[in-house]
């Protein structure tokens, strides 16, 4: 040695880059190799899996008809269902006139009306399940409202101001209410 605490005494040094003893790290090349061999056949497992998931879903794709039927209809719209959250789930129920009794699940109302339903209102019903599970995802869901109305050739300016105006009526006809209720509950005097 020439430099340390060791400064001017011999040592051994052992130059055999397989020795079990000197360089022990050296011996995990074995379970490696059983690793990285796991590995790589988790992987082929995974991508062989996703393209067999690829190839089926293609599959399915391929053989839906032109022109949807209902029982598509019937598919598309029970998948989407469950994905609504209760409060859109009474937005589209309340859209269809369907009101839960106390105790009553929206969700197997909506799922017996779609069931008894034609092809054009499980269409509809689908378009608006679709809008309301985008708009939740997205942080602007007016924009899309409008991306879609104008898709389907909605006015949406002409529906605004709609509503606006049946907003006041309501607004008029509450004001005009309150007072000829306060008059009628007050008996008049004689003169």
């Amino acid at each position: 040695m020439s430099d340390g605490i060791d400064k001017g005494e011999l040592r051994k040094v052992c130059t055999e880059p397989t020795c079990p003893v000197h360089h022990p790290n050296k011996q995990t090349p074995k379970v490696d190799a059983n690793l990285k061999a796991d590995q790589e056949k988790r992987r082929r497992e995974e991508a062989l899996a996703n393209a067999t998931g690829i190839r089926v879903l293609q599959s399915i794709v391929a053989a839906v008809p032109v022109r949807l039927m209902k029982r598509d209809l019937l598919f598309v719209a029970e998948q989407l269902l469950p994905l609504l959250d209760e409060k859109r789930l009474e937005m589209v129920a309340r859209n269809r006139s369907i009101k839960a009794k106390e105790g009553e699940s929206v969700a197997k109302l909506l799922g017996a009306f779609i069931r008894k339903a034609d092809e054009s209102t499980i269409g509809k019903l689908i378009v608006e399940a679709v809008i309301l599970l985008s708009a939740r995802s997205q942080s602007d869901g007016g924009k899309l409202l409008r991306v879609v109305a104008q898709a389907y050739g909605v006015d949406t300016d002409a529906v605004a101001l709609k509503v606006k105006q049946e907003f006041a009526a309501k607004e008029k006809a509450r004001k005009g209410i309150k007072p000829d209720s306060k008059s009628a509950s007050k008996p008049k005097r004689a003169a």
